[in-house]
């Protein structure tokens, strides 16, 4: 039976944390007297409003909350919580509910993908509450990878199913503890990553907005250049904390707290970083013998939009789709992969592929020696079936969602190119496309309102693994 008094008082929660938040691009506002002092005033009241009434509507004794619970919270949560912070947008001048919409679920989900332009003449305090939803977005995203998306076992996530995972009748003291563990290191690799730009040329508030967007692995930026505005130092900056954006953020807790280096030999952490630098490596050697580009700038071209695009940040440096067709494909590639399972990063994620690679090599063996008992494993611990049929059920689900939404694309009149790679990037939570319209030169501003609630839609499928949304389609989810 779902509970919905717990429900409504946690998403009142949210939304009462999402108010405190809408004041700072308020005080920023009034710092620069910006005419968005009234919309963001407004917003927080709506949004405190609704808050306060959630909180008190759903108040008792105890907050108990089961399996059903927790899929329709967190899907609930996403979406509200949307309505609500895109409000500021749409109070801003010259901007629709449904650009506003898309903007907000681009930045919550830290897809990146947007519909602004004249960011560079844009007033501060917008661009700032678009940094902010997107740093937000990323560190709720990795709570819910750590607390939640284990205990539900949503493709194949059980595996990384740790003491702060186990829910109970509350959470408990461990979850408390550890979602404060990576709030505090969040926030602190967060300063690090400003101050590192900051010493790279970055003006303090570039370096804030930049700082914030690549840590969550969002993308946005303070121009329409995107990072291509900025210094070479600023690219390497990027590169650094990109990739610090997807490693899981919990191998920093652990470094802090058992001062140790080992948390450095997991499977999937070696194996993102090794993907990393093989791509980057042969797409350099590429680019200096195929387009006599200088090796080190090579190197810096190559390695900046490779992670960019493996941790599904987005940001754009150069437009790498007129690269040609081997780039591009490389590229249409690398949308899919995604980082370490706990990190800020959306796409099918490492982990996965290294589970469906083990299985393969398993089942190959099994064709040789019929009568062998073979026992897989990944990280030292057995690949149980139901981790096997999760998995499964991620990645044929997964498909389906492109595929439909490319089609629901295409109805929507845009050519193939824009629907595929658009369905695709949404998804995956990348950011930019391909092709002129929606390739990491252009934006999403053109597209037709339908195709951009489509988007909006995929996105948010993306960001919280399709399967914690797909199950509240089946009609036992709803009966008592």
């Amino acid at each position: 039976m779902l509970n919905f008094r717990p429900l409504l008082f946690i998403l009142g929660i949210f939304l009462s944390t999402l108010t405190a938040f809408m004041l700072i691009p308020g005080a920023f506002a009034l710092y620069y007297g910006e005419e968005t002092v009234g919309a963001f005033m407004i917003s927080s009241l709506v949004a405190g409003t609704a808050a306060s009434f959630c909180m008190r509507q759903g108040q008792s004794q105890t907050l108990h909350l089961n399996i059903r619970d927790m899929f329709l919270l967190t899907s609930l949560t996403w979406f509200i919580v949307s309505l609500f912070a895109a409000l500021p947008f749409t109070l801003y001048h010259g901007i629709n509910y449904t650009d506003a919409f898309f903007e907000t679920m681009s930045g919550i989900t830290t897809t990146g993908s947007t519909v602004l332009s004249g960011l560079d003449s844009m007033d501060h305090s917008i661009l700032i509450w678009r940094s902010l939803l997107q740093w937000l977005g990323g560190i709720g995203f990795i709570v819910m990878a750590v607390a939640v998306l284990p205990f539900l076992n949503v493709g194949g996530m059980r595996l990384f199913r740790t003491e702060s995972s186990d829910w109970g009748d509350k959470a408990t003291p461990r979850t408390q503890h550890m979602a404060m563990s990576l709030f505090i290191v969040y926030t602190l690799l967060t300063f690090l990553c400003f101050l590192a730009y900051h010493n790279s040329g970055m003006s303090w508030f570039e370096a804030i907005n930049h700082a914030m967007t690549t840590l969550s692995t969002g993308g946005y930026s303070t121009s329409d250049n995107s990072m291509a505005a900025f210094s070479n130092q600023a690219h390497w900056v990027g590169i650094t904390f990109m990739l610090a954006g997807g490693l899981p953020l919990l191998m920093f807790v652990y470094m802090v707290q058992q001062k140790s280096l080992k948390v450095w030999n997991d499977a999937q952490v070696k194996g993102f970083l090794k993907f990393i630098f093989l791509v980057s490596s042969l797409l350099a050697l590429w680019l200096w013998s195929s387009r006599e580009i200088d090796p080190i700038d090579a190197l810096r071209l190559a390695s900046f939009n490779v992670v960019s695009v493996v941790t599904t940040t987005g940001y754009g440096l150069t437009d790498y789709s007129a690269w040609g067709a081997v780039a591009n494909i490389v590229f249409l590639f690398l949308m899919f992969v995604g980082s370490c399972s706990g990190s800020t990063s959306g796409g099918i994620k490492i982990f996965r592929f290294q589970i469906a690679g083990v299985i393969m090599r398993e089942q190959l063996k099994q064709q040789f020696h019929p009568n062998g008992v073979f026992k897989e494993r990944y990280n030292n611990r057995i690949i149980r079936d139901d981790i096997v049929r999760s998995l499964v059920t991620f990645m044929l689900l997964f498909t389906m969602v492109i595929v439909g939404l490319s089609i629901v694309l295409v109805l929507t009149g845009l050519d193939p190119v824009t629907s595929f790679t658009g369905a695709i990037t949404a998804v995956t939570n990348v950011g930019p496309g391909l092709g002129a319209t929606i390739g990491p030169a252009g934006n999403f501003s053109t597209l037709p309102d339908t195709a951009k609630w489509a988007l909006s839609i995929g996105m948010l499928l993306g960001r919280l693994e399709i399967l914690t949304v797909a199950v509240l389609f089946h009609p036992s989810f709803w009966k008592y």
